[in-house]
């Protein structure tokens, strides 16, 4: 399978380490997380066998589905998990694990987003406090097209908006007070390209 071969950060068979110097963040990515032939097993599976759903906000009042399809897979365990919360598959306790080793820390839950086309992305945002808590750690891992992942500070305009593209197998980990003093989007391209699947590992938090 010849899938995703845009960038040479697989040919040294290391993983590319690059911590960013922002104020407020604590961000490190990691190219080549994944082997080549991982990356591409792991798309496969999970471009084939999840059990993607459209998913749908309010916005001003208005109920919209947004631009992309959705999975969402939670511990049974956790206090107050979501009802609709899929069972982990092999595959994703697979990747979890790698995650939790790298970063020693345990996630209870991970979101699954596929960007069918260059008409999905997702708009600036910040991921909501009440689910993961203040100050949360979020791991993402990325496989399929290479897609460009922004950032920018809420309150000082005076710091450049940061751009990443996220390669196919990478790892991105935004810790600290990042997702409390920053925004992120995927923004929507005119190229074609190609699916991508997203997977950010949370520590999901409930209400009793």
């Amino acid at each position: 399978m010849t899938l995703f071969n845009d960038t040479d950060l697989f040919a040294s068979g290391t993983d590319h380490y690059k911590e960013f110097d922002l104020p407020d963040a604590e961000v490190t990515l990691r190219d080549a997380f994944f082997t080549k032939e991982e990356a591409d097993f792991y798309y496969d599976i999970l471009l084939n066998q999840t059990p993607w759903r459209e998913f749908e906000m309010e916005i001003y009042d208005k109920t919209v589905k947004v631009p992309r399809m959705v999975a969402w897979y939670e511990d049974k365990e956790n206090s107050g998990a979501a009802p609709d919360a899929l069972e982990w598959t092999p595959a994703l306790l697979e990747i979890r694990k790698r995650v939790e080793e790298n970063t020693g820390v345990k996630f209870n839950s991970v979101l699954l987003n596929l960007y069918r086309n260059g008409r999905d992305g997702v708009s600036w945002h910040s991921d909501r406090e009440y689910t993961i808590g203040k100050d949360p750690t979020i791991a993402s891992v990325t496989f399929g097209e290479t897609r460009m992942f922004r950032l920018r500070h809420k309150v000082r305009k005076d710091i450049p908006q940061v751009e990443i593209p996220l390669h196919h197998g990478s790892f991105l980990l935004m810790s600290g007070t990042t997702n409390t003093y920053w925004q992120h989007e995927v923004p929507k391209t005119a190229r074609k390209v190609l699916p991508r699947i997203n997977l950010t590992f949370r520590i999901a938090k409930r209400l009793p």
